[in-house]
Order: C-alpha cells, then structure tokens, then sequence
C-alpha cells in the first residue's frame, strides 16, 4: 500500500461494521491530520455512525458516508492548499474528509478512494488508510446508482468502533471563523 510508510503500531485502529457486506478496518494516521483523526475518533466513540451509511457512491472514484445528524463542529481543513503539511495521496483506500467548497467545512462526512485520485491531493484532508475490507470497498463502489450517485438500495455502517491503543484523543478543535 502507497500509505504503508504513514503506519505506526500506535495508530488507532477504526472498524466499520457494514450491513450485508463485512468489515473493514481503517489505521488513522495522526501524525498526518492531527485534529482530523481527533474528529473521528470522538465520532466514532460517540456512537455518531452507528447506522448512517454511503451515501454517494462513484465507482473508481471513491464511495461517501457519515451524512448523520448536523452536526455543529466543523474543522478547518489540513490539506496543503489550506496551509497545513498533508503530504499523504488519495490512492486506493485512503480515507478522507468530505467537505463543501469551503475549504473550513468537514463535519462528519469522509469518503474512501476506491481508485487513485492525484487530482484531490493537496484539496482534501486525507487522514488514513484502509488495512481490511478491499474487496467490501469494491463491492459498494459497484453498486448501481441512481440520482445524485445514490446506491438504489441502503448501505449501513451498523456499528463503527475505534481501539486507540491507550491513547487518549481529545475532542478537535472546532473552526472558529
């Protein structure tokens, strides 16, 4: 894996839990997002999204969950053209945060590269990368689409869970504009 250099014993370990498909697990990488991966996890552990599910699915491109309940923590984006040092690519299986045209916007919505995306590099806040599940992240990335790039049938995250290796992660830091 392109990302394997950003893997550490340490990392926290995220595991998404998907109705009639399986599991996959995604390694974070703090040392990349620091305040995105805080986000996360505090999402995760909040049980925010257990049920919610993909929402937009583009095959080869990448598939989009966690449209849960607004939410009213955004945060600023770490990605190189927001100021931040994010050297780590969207290549196949690189998790990332999903934002608007502000560049100060992502909440709880991410989204998994299901096939290199050099063209996202440096735009979006990539923050980790899938370990397990491949062939899960290929099954929901055909699943046929109708209007806005939604699955016709639902695809849930029934349960999301994080092991954090000991490390307590404090809640992000909320853009202030």
């Amino acid at each position: 894996m392109v990302y394997d250099s950003y893997r550490n014993s340490q990392n926290p370990i995220v595991t998404l839990d998907i109705a009639g498909y399986g599991t996959m697990k995604i390694e974070l990488f703090p040392d990349v997002a620091p305040n995105t991966v805080r986000n996360f996890v505090h999402l995760v552990q909040s049980g925010y999204y257990d049920g919610v599910g993909f929402h937009r699915i583009i095959e080869n491109f990448m598939v989009q969950g966690g449209a849960g309940a607004p939410l009213s923590c955004r945060i600023a984006g770490e990605f190189s053209s927001n100021g931040a040092d994010n050297p780590l690519q969207h290549t196949r299986g690189v998790i990332s945060m999903a934002r608007t045209m502000d560049p100060n916007s992502a909440t709880g919505q991410f989204f998994i590269v299901h096939q290199n995306s050099p063209h996202l590099d440096g735009q979006y806040a990539a923050f980790g990368g899938l370990l397990e599940g491949f062939n899960f992240l290929d099954m929901i990335a055909t699943t046929e689409t109708g209007s806005q790039d939604r699955p016709l049938e639902d695809i849930i995250i029934t349960r999301a869970r994080v092991d954090t290796k000991g490390v307590n992660y404090p809640e992000p830091d909320c853009y202030q504009s």
